[in-house]
């Protein structure tokens, strides 16, 4: 198990402004998980007790809908945490994390991150800063979903996919997401998102090797209106 203190990862999110004793003594609670690729993290409701630093792998965050469709909020990666808005609020989680692949987290418990923001003001102010991105994210999405068809949430879905999970050498996106959770990203139906890729497919904007996707014009993408 690694420690805290000489983890790169905590450069990627608000641990990096804990000091090497505070360091230390979160490496000393912490437990370290591997997660495989479907496994829930936390469920929606339920008490987290803490937060998950991602050490490797991906994970989606989703709502369940009164209809019973899974609604994708986010996709989280490498370095980010995640349980920390359900923490700091002292309520239930109000979303579902769920493995994309297999992933390696590593969970710190409520009461010593409490400890770290009643005491480092830097930290609080960075873990606020983060919660503050979240949530300008979150009013994208909604004005998004709001305002763009389809078409072309679907579309600047696969260029974010590709611009933040990159690609393999042969061009396709690395992170492979059924069509199923395509939909449940731009809040369509399944069949809706498998008839809109077919017609990207046909346009020549995209090609697919098995289950991965490759973008073969982004310019068009960005025009798709």
């Amino acid at each position: 198990m690694s420690k805290c203190e000489q983890c790169i990862i905590k450069q990627f999110n608000a641990l990096k402004s804990l000091t090497k004793d505070e360091l230390i003594r979160i490496s000393g609670c912490k437990t370290s998980k591997v997660i495989k690729k479907g496994e829930i993290i936390f469920e929606e409701g339920e008490a987290i007790n803490g937060v998950y630093c991602i050490k490797d792998g991906i994970c989606k965050l989703s709502k369940l809908s009164e209809n019973g469709k899974d609604q994708v909020v986010k996709m989280v990666v490498k370095g980010q945490l995640i349980g920390q808005r359900s923490l700091v609020s002292d309520e239930s989680s109000n979303l579902q994390a769920t493995a994309l692949n297999d992933m390696e987290v590593c969970f710190i418990p409520k009461s010593e991150i409490i400890a770290d923001l009643e005491r480092n003001p830097k930290f609080t102010l960075d873990m606020l800063k983060d919660m503050a991105h979240d949530l300008k994210e979150a009013d994208d999405v909604i004005v998004d979903m709001a305002q763009k068809s389809v078409k072309q949430r679907l579309a600047e879905t696969l260029i974010y996919v590709e611009k933040n999970f990159g690609t393999n050498p042969d061009g396709t996106i690395s992170l492979v997401l059924s069509r199923e959770d395509y939909a449940n990203i731009v809040g369509t139906a399944t069949e809706s998102a498998i008839r809109v890729l077919s017609q990207f497919k046909k346009e020549g904007i995209i090609s697919t090797v098995g289950k991965h996707i490759r973008i073969e014009d982004v310019g068009a993408l960005r025009r798709v209106e």
